[in-house]
């Protein structure tokens, strides 16, 4: 018993698989990204929140139980490469601002590897999102880009934002089946590189956004 826990096959279960594969596609964008190639890393970074949706599902489907943190340590590695490292990257690549952009980069790193970790630890103990999920960033990045968006001020401000929001300790709703399927279609489409659903896509991820903070100012006026 003792040896068997020695090997990673005790502990690898089918959900980790697409955490794995989650990881693959962060670390194949992160190459397109040093090639230039950027619209294909967006799509890649977007395939990748797929990847990871799926392997939540199957937990969730499965009742998997996770006793030693195996599965919960390989999904947030593999989050932090697709949807830290690489937004990360892509943002410094596709701006000039000396050294500005080296400090948001590493800001996105650095909150999205602040949010997994608190994530792993208060994942049971919440029913809702604490901050802002990590996959959000790279789904705004890579839409952003798809989109056609320009003006480079605009892009450092939000991505800034957004890293601090990930940290903060604003409630999101947790995405249910059906919801999720009204963003995957977008999401997908977006991944075959039609423009405008890129631009649908960023409206919703914004609506989502900003949702806490419009539920909080209809409270107040009631």
């Amino acid at each position: 018993m003792r040896n068997r826990k020695y090997k990673i096959q005790y502990y690898i279960g089918v959900p980790d698989l697409f955490s794995i594969m989650n990881a693959s596609l962060g670390f194949l964008s992160i190459i397109m990204i040093l090639k230039e190639a950027f619209g294909v890393a967006c799509q890649l970074m977007l395939l990748a929140i797929i990847f990871d949706s799926i392997d939540g599902w199957i937990v969730r489907r499965t009742k998997r139980k996770d006793d030693n943190d195996f599965g919960k340590n390989v999904d947030s590695l593999s989050d932090i490469i697709s949807f830290g490292v690489a937004p990360a990257l892509l943002i410094y690549s596709i701006t000039s601002f000396r050294y500005i952009n080296i400090l948001v980069s590493l800001l996105i790193v650095t909150c999205g590897i602040l949010r997994l970790s608190r994530f792993n630890v208060i994942a049971n103990v919440k029913d809702t999102f604490v901050g802002l999920p990590i996959p959000v960033m790279a789904a705004l990045v890579s839409s952003i880009y798809l989109s056609g968006i320009p003006n480079e001020y605009i892009i450092l401000l939000i991505v800034t934002v957004i890293s601090f929001i990930m940290v903060s300790s604003i409630e999101y709703p947790k995405i249910n089946a059906k919801n999720g399927a009204i963003i995957a279609i977008p999401l997908i489409l977006t991944i075959l590189r039609f423009k405008v659903f890129a631009m649908i896509l960023l409206f919703m991820l914004i609506i989502y956004i900003l949702a806490p903070f419009l539920l909080k100012i209809r409270r107040d006026i009631k």
